[in-house]
């Protein structure tokens, strides 16, 4: 790549992305690599030889596993992205020759008729859950490797959103969600009792990731109880007394105890750039600050998180920045020391990537939506000079972060600007902001989308050539976009997005249902509401040109709302193109299908938003 040169889409699509899921006292990495065009295990070995585990279909994660005296790898898989995950073993004493398919692995727990998600590994042991008891709720499992016996911890119905077996495993805590969007419950099962709830029921309050003190005798848990922004607590499950060990009054902040106990690893949310320290754990006292390569984003969704060595000496992490693709990184505690274990940047190199500004755009009630834009000095086509592209992200609950998009960067790079909002209903800005969207103020989310447009001449951009990107709850925005803003947009590219609730909540899996409706409403009491903020709904009202992607195997937002809407926008002579996928579930997780896919989506912006 000569320097001064934009990148095309599918150069951006194959670059290199690496994951860590796991390490060891060896410092060994059980990571996760994008070479072979979907998301495979490999092994990192402290002088830098790379070791290639699976060749699986899809995409898959894993964690290493310790039984007796032998080191195995758990991965987690499923069909063609259909979510229903399988368990498998992978022994590595010794490594394999080769990377091994399906029929290399040891079925450790499988069933294709249901779910059954990793939650974490223990020497000898893997924690999981599952909904094969009823299809709907989700049981907390505790398999022992050596004999295949499981033990029921838990099975009082409900979602289950995380767990954590004490240590001498009379006692386990599981993260319920709650009845309120964006609300887990927090009940300690066992410990020579029923059910007993740490938090309050139907409490307004986000809580993740408890974690047992080495002892047993406390938990370590994020949340925003009483609060705007979530913070670390200690909670003493025998008196349910929560103390306070790290907060910040403007921030959102989430961390990581090592398995000694001594130490938190920290995250501050700083408007989606991650900034990390280490904590004494016994005072929350902060000891010294992580310094990272560069602005960016680790420990938290999309990235998997950080990753302590069983003697906590190591911590792994997955970082990724608006021009770093995704880096491996070790942070060695004793030394302080970060250093890359596996770079994505070396293809980059000569080339310059948009960086992003931060804004706060006026809405017309008096909020401000907070709005990064991405422009590329050496944009290719001064025809799409001033024209925007809006990128809207899934959730709602989710933020838009500083981490690489390839989409982003290849539409900058093509010469639009792109906004990347984090609308009403985003989380990362507190409490009140990401409630702001909650059921009946499903419609205020889409406000936001129109005042975003009106600030786009104050850019320098031309209202006319402005167009929306979404997918999943953004593929939502992008059709009610379109809909309900008709004057304001000149097309749109909607990726596995709903077109609507209603027919949405009724075919999404079962399991997934009730938790959406905290959200959006229930098909019982909110059906007439959630008619009206249906992009279907408003059909007639669509004119402009639509890009439709989504994959056949989807569980979340299935595929008919893809065709109804195409059916729809055919008998009104709109210009609208779907493409399935059929090996994909929510999303494209191949790169394959990326390549096929996201050329034409941009190709079909170039065409609509051009001079």
């Amino acid at each position: 790549m000569v320097a001064g040169m934009a990148m095309g889409i599918r150069e951006l699509l194959e670059l290199p992305v690496w994951r860590a899921f796991d390490v060891d006292d060896a410092g060994r990495i059980l990571a996760g690599s994008d070479a072979s065009g979907s998301m495979q295990l490999v092994e990192l070995a402290p002088d830098g030889a790379t070791t290639a585990l699976t060749a699986l279909p899809g995409a898959c994660v894993g964690r290493y596993l310790q039984e007796a005296d032998k080191r195995f790898v758990v991965v987690e898989h499923d069909r063609g992205g259909d979510e229903q995950k399988q368990l498998s073993l992978l022994p590595l004493d010794p490594p394999p020759a080769g990377p091994v398919g399906l029929d290399g692995l040891t079925p450790l727990v499988h069933d294709p008729r249901y779910f059954h998600n990793l939650l974490t590994v223990l020497p000898g042991r893997v924690v999981y859950t599952t909904n094969r008891r009823n299809d709907v709720d989700f049981d907390v499992i505790v398999h022992e490797v050596a004999t295949g016996r499981e033990t029921v911890v838990y099975d009082q119905g409900g979602g289950i959103d995380d767990a954590a077996v004490a240590p001498d495993g009379d006692g386990t805590v599981v993260l319920r969600y709650g009845t309120r969007a964006m609300s887990e419950e927090l009940i300690l099962v066992g410990a020579g009792g029923g059910p007993r709830a740490l938090t309050g029921a139907n409490e307004a309050a986000h809580h993740l990731r408890p974690r047992w003190t080495p002892d047993g005798s406390a938990l370590i848990v994020t949340g925003n109880r009483d609060r705007e922004f979530t913070a670390l607590f200690r909670v003493d499950p025998g008196t349910g007394e929560w103390t306070e060990l790290v907060s910040d009054a403007g921030h959102d902040v989430t961390g990581w105890p090592s398995p000694d106990g001594r130490l938190l690893l920290v995250l501050t949310n700083d408007d989606g750039a991650a900034r990390l320290s280490l904590y004494e754990a016994a005072t929350g006292r902060e000891l010294s600050k992580v310094a990272l390569p560069g602005t960016g984003w680790i420990g938290e969704f999309p990235l998997p998180e950080p990753a302590w060595s069983p003697e906590s000496r190591f911590v792994v992490l997955s970082f990724s920045g608006p021009a770093v693709p995704g880096d491996i990184l070790r942070l060695d505690v004793e030394s302080g020391a970060v250093s890359t274990v596996a770079s994505s940047t070396g293809p980059l190199e000569g080339t310059r990537l948009a960086a992003p500004v931060s804004h706060r755009v006026p809405t017309s009630d008096g909020e401000f939506v907070p709005c990064f834009v991405f422009r590329n000095p050496d944009a290719a086509d001064p025809a799409l000079a001033g024209s925007a592209v809006l990128s809207i992200h899934g959730g709602p609950e989710s933020q838009a972060v500083l981490m690489f998009n390839p989409v982003v960067q290849a539409l900058a790079s093509a010469g639009h600007t792109v906004l990347v909002p984090n609308v009403r209903g985003s989380t990362g800005y507190g409490k009140r902001w990401y409630s702001a969207d909650d059921v009946r103020l499903r419609l205020d989310s889409v406000a936001d989308l129109a005042a975003l447009h009106a600030w786009l001449p104050s850019q320098g951009l031309d209202p006319d050539r402005a167009a929306l990107w979404g997918g999943s709850y953004g593929g939502y925005m992008v059709l009610a976009g379109l809909a309900f803003q008709p004057g304001l947009w000149a097309a749109g590219v909607d990726v596995v997005g709903m077109s609507s609730l209603v027919t949405f909540l009724e075919n999404t899996s079962a399991y997934r249902r009730t938790l959406r409706e905290r959200e959006y409403g229930s098909l019982e009491h909110d059906r007439g509401f959630l008619e009206s903020a249906s992009p279907l709904s408003r059909i007639d009202d669509i004119r402009a040109p639509l890009f439709v992607i989504h994959g056949a195997n989807d569980p979340r937002v299935p595929l008919g709302e893809a065709r109804q809407l195409k059916a729809a926008l055919d008998a009104n002579d709109v210009e609208c193109e779907l493409l399935v996928y059929y090996d994909e579930g929510h999303g494209l997780a191949k790169r394959a299908n990326r390549l096929d896919a996201f050329p034409r989506a941009t190709e079909f912006l170039a065409r609509q938003l051009g001079r």
